[in-house]
């Protein structure tokens, strides 16, 4: 017997929930200057898979970070970069606001 989807009511071979989620997502990029000047890269408004996301910044980026507070956290100043990343991880590019 086929598992069916809670908000839509599809069998979940059909169910499109999470994409629609992820395409309503509105994604904001911005720095944080923490101890010392130190500046943070901040990403918010990821709502699924955070700590994996999270994860496979870091290793394309080269950089420390951590994933807490439903925000992901990244050593440095990347907001050159992490659209392009986030593009080819599968998020629209107007979704993404780097500030």
């Amino acid at each position: 017997m086929a598992l069916i989807c809670k908000n839509c009511g599809l069998p979940q071979e059909l169910c499109t929930c999470e994409v629609i989620e992820r395409g309503e997502q509105k994604i904001r990029v911005f720095i944080e200057k923490r101890k010392f000047n130190k500046p943070t890269t901040v990403v918010e408004g990821i709502t699924e898979n955070g700590k994996q996301l999270s994860s496979q910044l870091k290793a394309k980026l080269a950089c420390g970070g951590t994933f807490k507070n439903g925000r992901i956290e990244l050593m440095g100043d990347h907001r050159n970069r992490i659209k392009e990343i986030l593009v080819k991880l599968g998020y629209e590019e107007d979704q993404i606001d780097v500030g």
